[in-house]
Order: C-alpha cells, then sequence, then structure tokens
C-alpha cells in the first residue's frame, strides 16, 4: 500500500483538509455513507484504513462491542488514538493486505477512501468475505473510476482559469497511476467497475446498494465545490454476506 501519509510534509498537508480538522460532518460523503450503515450495537466492526478514527469513533458511539481500526500509517493511528480513542476501540498500524482477517469474526467491515490505494482488490475481496460473519455488511467509499482514470485526476481548465472539462484516458488498462495530490506526487490504482463489482460477486458478496456520491446542498457554497456535480468522484458500496458459497447480485434500499 502506498506510505504517502508518513511523509511529515505531506500528513501536514492532510491535516489543514477541512475532514481532517472537522471530522465527519466535514466530508462530502458521509450523508450519504452514514446512511448505508447497519445498527452497530453490541456489533464487531473492522475499520480498514481508519485514519483519524473517525468511522471507529462513530461505530463506538452507537453501540459497538469491539471496533478495529487499521491502518498503515503510524501518523495516522497515533492521530486516531490521541482524537477518537474508547474502550472499545483498537488502533493498529498494519498493511490492510497483511491483515491475517481471521474467519467469521467481524459483524460489519468499513472502508473508507483506501481501496484505490490497493493493486489487487480481488484479495481484499475475498479476506473480508472471510473475515465477516453470516449476514454481516461490508460497506466501502472508493475513489470512482471515472476519476482514477482521468488524466493527472485534473480538469482542463479554460483561459479564465475556471474547471472546463474532465478528460479520461485508459479506462480499461487498470493498474497504478500518478497524480499530485496536497502538493505532493502520490501513487493509485486505478479499477474499472466490471472488476469492482464482479469482484465482490466473485468473492460470494450479494451487492445490496451502489451510489455514485453527491456532495450535500449545504456544502454546494464552498468553492469548486458545485464542480464535483460534473463528474462522479466517490463510489459507494454497500455488499453483505449470505449463506449462498458462489455469491449472487442483489440490489436494493439500503
Amino acid at each position: 500500500m502506498n506510505k504517502i501519509y508518513d511523509d511529515k510534509d505531506f500528513f501536514e498537508a492532510y491535516a489543514q483538509m477541512p475532514r481532517s480538522r472537522e471530522g465527519l460532518q466535514a466530508a462530502g460523503e458521509w450523508h450519504a455513507l452514514k446512511a448505508l450503515i447497519p445498527p452497530l450495537s453490541e456489533k464487531s466492526v473492522l475499520d480498514l484504513g481508519c485514519g483519524y478514527g473517525w468511522h471507529s469513533k462513530y461505530a463506538s458511539d452507537q453501540g459497538a462491542l469491539s471496533v478495529l481500526g487499521l491502518d498503515i500509517s503510524r501518523q495516522m493511528i497515533d492521530e486516531a488514538k490521541r482524537r477518537n480513542a474508547a474502550a472499545n476501540i483498537t488502533y493498529q498500524v498494519c498493511d490492510l493486505e497483511e491483515y491475517k482477517y481471521p474467519e467469521n469474526t467481524y459483524d460489519f467491515v468499513i472502508s473508507n477512501l483506501v481501496l484505490h490505494y490497493i493493486a489487487d482488490l480481488d484479495s481484499i475481496f475475498q479476506k473480508v468475505f472471510r473475515t465477516l460473519k453470516t449476514g454481516g455488511i461490508f460497506l466501502f467509499n472508493i475513489e470512482h473510476p471515472v476519476f482514477t482514470s482521468g488524466v493527472n485526476q485534473d480538469w482542463i481548465y479554460r483561459e479564465d482559469g475556471s474547471a472546463g472539462a474532465w478528460p479520461v484516458d485508459d479506462y480499461f488498462y487498470p493498474g497504478e497511476r500518478q497524480t499530485v495530490f496536497l502538493g505532493h506526487q502520490v501513487s493509485k490504482q486505478h479499477h474499472t467497475l466490471t472488476q469492482i463489482f464482479m469482484g465482490l460477486i466473485n468473492a460470494g458478496f450479494k451487492l445490496e446498494h451502489i451510489e455514485e456520491a453527491q456532495p450535500p446542498k449545504e456544502m454546494m457554497n464552498i468553492p469548486g465545490m458545485a464542480d464535483e456535480m460534473r463528474r462522479p468522484m466517490m463510489l459507494l458500496v454497500k455488499a453483505s454476506k449470505g449463506n449462498h458459497p458462489n455469491g449472487a447480485m442483489c440490489l436494493q434500499s439500503p
């Protein structure tokens, strides 16, 4: 996985983002993600790529029995322990691809804006399926393939400096993409919609809900936010582990 979040300068820049300073309420996708979270009272929760621990703390506050937050970044885990500690939360520095994913352990697995750093999504989906209990839920938010296939993940600008068009190229060539984020060169992984959805189905999941997240109306006054309505940036997926060993597709309301 990408270890850019342990770079001192990058981490300091990340700390200035609204979602870093203000938490979930400053995250444009939170209103949509929150609506997809199942009841968590007395549930066991795994937070993959927990960052500052906002989602782990939310699960704790909802009455989760236990929460494990994993992140490859030592700085992220240190910040999570400082900001979002609770008696029922354990934070651990761990590469998501190296975690053991104990069988039939968790009721709910959540991952927010992390999986686009993973090259082998199929492997992660299989491991998450294994670690969920029957009936368990996997909810994740990943950068949308239209966004990750954007050329340098940036607009083509008009002469007046406004955003003109969003260029997409090499969509059907998955793999590493380089972009500039917070003034630093960052490596991400591009995955097609087919890879994401069929990877889940082949792992055994039932697809419960798919949503291309849109910023809420109350955030439209933030500079640049209206441009987010012109192309999708985030893809929210809710999937469940049923009894069928080969998986099935089923779309329904959250």
